[in-house]
């Protein structure tokens, strides 16, 4: 069965082109982003890691770490790297597991058991490693998406929903194509009485959906 949101994320012990981690002290009390690829030197990756490299200070505003996760050895990573600088014109400062065992694809249910890597394999071996994991300092699974091979990842989407993410653990919740700045949602379960203590004025659409300005 495959991780579902607020389950524990896997603790795994894995190398990465800036040495060895153990997941979950990596995280420590940030939040953090799992992302994942089939296969270095690809074309619609290297595009895909050279957007979270221009979004390094995005990430760091919001205290967030990324990791990418690539069933390749660290070897081909520090090579690739040199790549996805080059287009992004952006250092790719965080690290990227070497996940060529599959130990990590296999535990975020991304590649079946009994997946292996044949020899002469292409991505399409590995075309589901393809996933984004928003995890929460408290180390539980707080978004998911997956992606095809042929459709690059929008990572300002992935910024705005951590953007979201990180709001609604104050409390609220947002509504379709929220961004920062905007009213958020009064949960159902809060009555209007601790609505008016907690978050003072709000609006009425509905009985249900009630907004107010976003806590700060």
């Amino acid at each position: 069965m495959g991780l579902r949101i607020n389950d524990t994320v896997p603790n795994f012990t894995a190398e990465t082109d800036q040495g060895t981690i153990q997941f979950h002290d990596w995280i420590g009390d940030n939040w953090a982003i799992l992302f994942s690829h089939p296969k270095d030197f690809t074309p619609v990756c290297t595009t895909e890691f050279s957007a979270v490299a221009q979004l390094n200070d995005e990430w760091a505003a919001r205290g967030t770490k990324v990791i990418g996760v690539s069933v390749d050895n660290v070897e081909d990573h520090k090579k690739w790297k040199k790549d996805i600088e080059a287009y992004g014109n952006a250092s790719p400062g965080f690290p990227i597991i070497a996940d060529d065992g599959l130990a990590v694809s296999k535990a975020f249910d991304m590649l079946p058991a009994e997946a292996y890597l044949p020899d002469g394999r292409t991505p399409a071996d590995s075309a589901t490693v393809r996933s984004v994991f928003i995890i929460g300092p408290d180390k539980q699974l707080k978004l998911s998406m997956t992606y095809p091979m042929t459709v690059g990842r929008n990572f300002a989407e992935i910024l705005r929903a951590l953007d979201g993410l990180q709001m609604s653990a104050k409390g609220v919740a947002t509504p379709a194509n929220w961004v920062p700045g905007e009213d958020v949602i009064i949960p159902p379960a809060v009555s209007n009485d601790e609505a008016k203590e907690k978050f003072g004025e709000f609006e009425m659409i509905f009985p249900y959906l009630r907004k107010t300005k976003a806590p700060s």
